[in-house]
């Protein structure tokens, strides 16, 4: 299980790399959308939609999603991108990860708001469009493909460093009810290690004490986000009664079980980012 789980792993990381710094951004922009669109047919399960006309019809229903995001963001291979329509679109739907964090914070109680069909099946939009559209909008900035690639190894040494913090120290849980396996030794360990992206990074681009601090708070919080991303999607598989989303990605699960960090993670970043005025 370990060696297809490593070997999965790297063919991801192969594929990503690859996509992200040969394709222009119309390009990756519509492969992310058919990613998102198929872990929208991850999440309809999750949601408890039984059949497959009716998850189809749900997909459908994201991928309509996607096309009406991608036309009030002026998405074209030639075109400019609206940014400031994405700005104020994503200062829509980021603060819905408030919502959420109170309801991780209240399972199994919070069960009662959330628990629905209907109401899960919602939520799989506020976490998936916005997604997409944050990813859209940062692959349209200066240097997007670096600005994707941080925010990806963000959340990757997040998981490294609460990975062995929390093996080696973990002690009190941060969320048991949720995802007994976390603990509060492990998201330190997740905020150490990229407080060392914060020294690097100020270091090398040379910035001042007040982009420094800009800095800082911007990948501290894409940090503790990609934290509360992974305990949403574990809240709802919990409630479902489901280890996985899926089975896709041999020794790792669906689509979903690999992106729920970025699912928070990137909004996030994107709309601190486009916001702090901070150039690489």
């Amino acid at each position: 299980m370990l060696k297809q789980r490593v070997i999965t792993a790297i063919v991801i990381a192969v594929v990503f790399l690859l996509a992200l710094f040969n394709l222009d951004a119309y390009s990756l922009s519509l492969a992310v959308a058919a990613i998102v669109i198929y872990a929208a047919w991850e999440w309809s399960d999750l949601s408890g939609i039984s059949g497959a006309p009716w998850r189809l019809l749900y997909t459908a229903v994201l991928a309509l999603l996607l096309v009406s995001m991608a036309y009030v963001l002026g998405l074209s291979r030639t075109g400019a991108l609206h940014l400031e329509v994405g700005r104020s679109l994503l200062m829509t739907m980021v603060p819905w990860w408030a919502i959420a964090l109170l309801w991780v914070q209240g399972y199994p109680s919070s069960a009662v708001l959330w628990g629905s069909r209907w109401v899960r099946s919602v939520m799989g939009f506020l976490v998936l469009v916005p997604t997409w559209s944050a990813m859209v909008l940062l692959i349209h900035t200066a240097h997007g493909e670096l600005l994707i690639l941080l925010v990806v190894s963000i959340v990757a040494l997040a998981d490294i460093g609460a990975y062995f913090s929390g093996r080696r120290f973990g002690k009190h849980k941060l969320a048991p009810s949720v995802s007994p396996k976390k603990t509060w030794e492990g998201l330190l360990g997740a905020v150490v290690i990229n407080i060392i992206v914060v020294i690097v990074l100020g270091v090398v681009f040379k910035l001042d004490s007040g982009k420094w601090l800009l800095l800082t708070l911007m990948i501290m919080t894409t940090v503790l986000a990609s934290v509360l991303g992974d305990l949403l999607e574990s809240m709802v598989k919990r409630h479902r009664g489901v280890k996985d989303s899926g089975n896709i990605l041999p020794g790792h699960g669906g689509v979903l079980d690999r992106v729920d960090s970025l699912t928070a993670a990137l909004p996030v970043f994107t709309l601190i980012f486009i916001n702090s005025g901070i150039q690489f």
